[in-house]
């Protein structure tokens, strides 16, 4: 990795502006539902600290539309963050303006900040230079630990970095850039690739840029009926993306003279209508019946999955084999999951790309026993779709 990271410069009475992704699931009393995200921030802030510096956080958290609201406020975010690290945080209750300057103009090493909300600013989003500017005037050094919006050219992200020099990454930054890196240029082989979801759209992109480098591609979820439709199968009420029936057929031509393995299901669990109470039954793929749909991977499928799992060093997942949210569909996508898990256990290296893949697998209660569960979804599949990160690029190289 030749990103310069925290380790790389001096924090000792430093001023350090760190970049976090602290945008957390609240439950309606604005209490933290999830502090996953917070947690994975505390080795970086706790470097600075026992390096001598003091902390000024920032994180946007929501969608507020540009503009103050009490519902996506950070404050509770802050008090959760005092009680993981064990000290006072000081909450500030706006990002610019003469009031955020003054509170950190009074920070001394060892204390630790957090602004309020970036995005009651549209400026955060637009990536304006002036507030760029002005939250760079915060620190002294700069540290990007918020990978999850690394894929986003905003103003904390990656215009900050055009006004604070050193800008570096943060170790969770280091982590995930180092793990979705190595699978991307330098896997242990075999090497397998598992991609899902609803829609073959979001994923067009990872699979053309996974498909040259791995030796087994497996494609579930129901993105895998827009492929049957392309090839003419009777696919019943299930998902398809019209649209993309004939983008379809030109990756089943790419797959046809490429040299790496292709696994789609084979059987599926079929409902008579999208909903967990719904009748249901196993068919292989061909036998779709009118008004039914598939709403999951069936048991033959998942003993494919399970061979070749078990025999990969390498294994990349991004995307659920079914509506897991639904119990009664979410067992292929569980699956996987313990699958992802035994090969761990095994010595395979097993990386869980964000999103419903990070929520599917903490469900199944494996969430500790891969080797990385990335924290940004979309920030992890452009990277495998092969795209720079504008929040990694601005950052100083070695």
């Amino acid at each position: 990795m030749r990103t310069m990271t925290i380790d790389d410069v001096d924090l000792s009475g430093k001023r350090v502006l760190v970049r976090v992704d602290f945008n957390v699931p609240l439950t309606a009393d604005l209490k933290i539902g999830d502090d996953k995200r917070i947690v994975e921030s505390l080795p970086t802030i706790r470097k600075i600290l026992d390096s001598g510096g003091s902390v000024v956080l920032m994180s946007h958290l929501g969608r507020p539309k540009g503009k103050p609201d009490p519902e996506f406020s950070l404050h509770a975010v802050g008090e959760h963050l005092g009680t993981l690290l064990g000290k006072s945080v000081t909450f500030i209750d706006d990002c610019v303006g003469e009031k955020a300057k003054a509170a950190i103009a009074g920070l001394r090493p060892g204390d630790v900040a957090l602004l309020e909300n970036l995005r009651f600013h549209s400026e955060e989003e637009g990536n304006d230079p002036g507030f760029a500017e002005e939250l760079a005037s915060h620190g002294q050094v700069f540290v990007n630990d918020a990978f999850g919006t690394a894929h986003r050219a905003h103003a904390s992200t990656e215009g900050v970095t055009r006004y604070l020099r050193p800008s570096v990454a943060g170790y969770l930054m280091k982590k995930e850039i180092e793990y979705l890196e190595k699978a991307v240029t330098d896997p242990r082989r075999p090497y397998v690739a598992v991609i899902g979801g609803a829609k073959i759209s979001g994923k067009i992109d990872v699979i053309r840029n996974l498909l040259p480098k791995v030796d087994a591609l497996i494609i579930g979820g129901g993105m895998a009926f827009t492929f049957f439709e392309a090839q003419g199968m009777e696919i019943g009420d299930s998902l398809v993306e019209t649209e993309k029936v004939a983008l379809a057929k030109t990756i089943l031509e790419t797959i046809r003279t490429t040299k790496r393995r292709v696994i789609f299901p084979i059987d599926c669990v079929i409902a008579d209508k999208f909903s967990d109470s719904a009748r249901r039954r196993v068919v292989p793929v061909t036998k779709i019946p009118p008004g039914w749909r598939g709403l999951d991977i069936g048991p033959e499928t998942t003993k494919l999955i399970h061979m070749e799992l078990r025999k990969a060093q390498t294994i990349v997942w991004n995307g659920p084999m079914g509506v897991f949210e639904m119990p009664n569909f979410a067992h292929g996508t569980l699956e996987v999951a313990k699958r992802m898990a035994q090969a761990t256990a095994s010595g395979a290296t097993t990386i869980v790309g964000g999103g419903d893949s990070a929520a599917a697998i903490a469900q199944a209660g494996f969430e500790g026993s891969v080797s990385h569960v990335s924290t940004g979804g979309g920030a992890s599949l452009e990277f495998l779709e092969g795209k720079t990160l504008p929040g990694v690029a601005a950052l100083d190289t070695k």
